[in-house]
């Protein structure tokens, strides 16, 4: 999740005045309210805030609600659902690519959504985001919503779309202040220090913005050749 979020690290050094957005699943609500829970957007982080998340820099944290993933993720990839949106004007083209959003990456495009509400952003304004896993994953999950709900229909799909993309608002937004980011970082301590073996000093450098550039952008080449080297141990077994 930290790892995303550097995405926007790296554009701010190029734009500073934009803002950088942290999605979280409302069900387990850890930057938005030092929250817990299960939900079902998988492959986030959760429950903690990573080591390698630079929390002073980010700006916004959203709140998505995993049942509005769910239903988009069936809006997406149900033939009914593609149907529908084809015969709402989406390009045929489009609708055949959506099926590259997973849970998160819808989870994503929601927090996009809620950022762009409000802000009351245009059409001269951007936000980029990234789309991290694709449907492909996920196919079980479809299956099993089949079985709990249902096959899907074309007025379940125009439901989804007017109720979740359309109706999306910024509820569950929280535009951070210097002090709510310091309580979020400050929640590093927990998993960190008191368990993981970080150190109290460590955790006070990294609230300096000097950490970040000392730490990775000063050691990208050694970092880069050390993910490789991780990577290269699971394409072996």
């Amino acid at each position: 999740s930290a790892g995303t979020i550097a995405a926007g690290d790296f554009l701010k050094k190029h734009f500073p005045l934009m803002k950088i957005n942290a999605s979280e699943a409302m069900e387990c609500p850890t930057l938005l309210m030092n929250g817990f829970g299960g939900h079902r957007i998988e492959g986030i982080g959760d429950k903690h805030i990573p080591w390698i998340h630079n929390v002073r820099n980010t700006d916004i944290v959203s709140a998505i609600r995993d049942e509005d993933c769910m239903r988009l993720l069936r809006l997406f990839n149900e033939p009914a659902g593609l149907n529908y949106l084809k015969k709402s004007g989406i390009k045929p083209e489009l609708a055949e690519k959506l099926e590259l959003l997973g849970i998160s990456s819808i989870c994503n495009l929601l927090a996009s959504i809620k950022m762009a509400k409000y802000f009351e952003y245009n059409e001269d304004d951007v936000i980029v985001t990234v789309f991290t896993d694709s449907a492909e994953m996920y196919q079980s999950r479809l299956q099993e919503q089949t079985a709990l709900k249902g096959e899907y229909t074309e007025l379940q799909a125009a439901l989804d779309r007017e109720s979740i993309l359309q109706a999306q608002s910024y509820d569950n937004l929280l535009e951070l202040s210097y002090w709510d980011k310091k309580r979020i970082h400050n929640l590093k301590y927990y998993t960190w220090v008191e368990q993981q073996g970080k150190t109290y000093q460590e955790i006070l450098q990294q609230w300096e913005p000097e950490y970040w550039i000392e730490t990775f952008e000063n050691n990208l080449e050694e970092l880069d050749k050390a993910i490789e080297e991780f990577n290269s141990l699971g394409q072996s077994i």
